[in-house]
């Protein structure tokens, strides 16, 4: 039986997935049991998060960055539309702009502390991903070297 051993890349990179598999669960959560109906944008962010679960699944597996080039553009475009998201909810609520689908752009489901909303958290998700893959990135080039 092999042993491995997790590299700091390797942990960097199960880091990204376990964040990508919470937002996943979320916002599977979120719908199927507490019936929140996701607007247009919410799923939207969902299609560029949860490919990421098997994509970092694998490159956790693997722990090897070599899928950066390929997870990178999900998650930065996936994180421009939870911006875009947050900025129509911070917009009076009577614009017409926010009139997406059959659920308001501008609802707020989840709103904790007044700032919080899913795009919010959906946003977080991206960046803490964004920044544990650079990290896994750096820590690769330093195992290498």
């Amino acid at each position: 039986m092999a042993i491995v051993i997790m590299t700091k890349s390797g942990g960097f990179l199960l880091f990204a997935w376990l964040v990508a598999v919470i937002a996943t669960a979320g916002s599977l959560y979120m719908s199927e049991v507490l019936n929140y109906v996701p607007c247009v944008l919410c799923w939207f962010q969902r299609i560029f998060m949860y490919p990421l679960v098997l994509l970092l699944a694998v490159a956790a597996y693997k722990q090897e960055t070599v899928i950066l080039p390929y997870v990178l553009p999900l998650v930065v475009v996936g994180g421009g539309i939870s911006i875009y998201h947050i900025i129509i909810q911070k917009m009076p609520k009577d614009s017409a702009i926010a009139a997406c689908g059959p659920t308001s752009c501008q609802e707020d489901y989840l709103n904790w502390f007044g700032w919080l909303t899913i795009p919010m958290l959906a946003l977080t998700a991206f960046i803490l991903i964004a920044v544990a893959l650079v990290l896994a990135r750096r820590f690769e080039q330093q195992e290498e070297a």
